[in-house]
């Protein structure tokens, strides 16, 4: 704790949980005891609890959350029919996921069998539209693939995360667990310096949480708009001068992996709300 905090001081970031009126800071978060006794936290809080009141309230209602525009284009992609095959989204999804689909925001990223790897769901999707639809790929952060990863995921809202790391998945699990704790880029930081040494801190104006990824795709007042969470990892690492890999490279696989077992037995928030 006190090296994390000697480097954010040393970088000129008020590091202060001073006035803090968040439900962590209050005691009225919900407060989540690890099952997993290697769990590197004693405690699993989401995002959520670390935002002051207006941002919570934007979030609570589906009406004045911008993300649900987002979802609801989704929705229209995901019942569209494209591709050779003449078929939707609609009528395939389950299939390629190899789960249930008001179960999938609660376990991905997950090991998919057909795919012989650790997937995250904008990789599903998109191996769906090419093998099961006949269709071309979406990018990464296009407003279809965010649209469509948010539809799929409100459907597994108030679900609790139970992302498996066991078995064909363990591999990439202690590779994603392994970045968290490398220092990366010219201000020699790691993910945990932030979101395990010093969440409940302010650095600046900005609350750290335990950056957990229960509510992503999210809404990002920073970002003006929805964004994922390979986004979010490639953000971190530009704020601390370090190279990004690209959307969907093996290691911001294992990275998403590693943090979504972390933050098991929150609810899935999808879409969030955020600073």
């Amino acid at each position: 704790m006190r090296l994390a905090v000697s480097i954010l001081m040393a970088l000129g970031l008020a590091v202060t949980n001073a006035n803090a009126k968040t439900p962590y800071h209050d005691g009225t978060a919900e407060v989540i005891k690890p099952k997993d006794q290697n769990h590197p936290l004693s405690e699993v809080v989401s995002g959520y609890d670390f935002r002051k009141a207006m941002i919570r309230d934007v979030q609570d209602d589906d009406f004045a959350n911008p993300a649900m525009l987002v979802a609801d284009y989704g929705e229209e992609q995901w019942n569209k029919v494209d591709g050779t095959a003449g078929k939707s989204m609609a009528q395939v999804f389950e299939g390629c996921a190899e789960v249930p689909l008001n179960t999938v925001g609660a376990v991905y990223p997950r090991y998919h069998k057909a795919g012989g790897k650790v997937m995250t769901l904008e990789q599903v999707i998109n191996l769906c539209r090419e093998t099961a639809m006949g269709a071309k790929p979406y990018k990464w952060e296009s407003r279809e693939m965010l649209g469509v990863t948010a539809y799929i995921k409100l459907q597994s809202r108030g679900s609790r995360m139970t992302v498996a790391v066991d078995g064909p998945a363990a591999k990439t699990f202690e590779r994603g667990k392994e970045l968290y704790y490398t220092r990366f880029g010219q201000l020699d930081m790691s993910c945990a310096h932030c979101h395990e040494d010093n969440y409940g801190n302010y650095i600046r104006a900005d609350m750290l949480s335990q950056g957990q990824t229960n509510g992503f795709p999210l809404y990002r007042l920073k970002w003006n708009g929805v964004g994922s969470v390979h986004r979010r990892f490639r953000g971190c690492l530009e704020n601390i001068r370090a190279s990004k890999p690209a959307y969907g490279d093996p290691d911001l696989v294992a990275l998403e992996l590693y943090t979504a077992w972390r933050g098991n037995g929150l609810k899935v928030e999808t879409p969030a709300y955020r600073n």
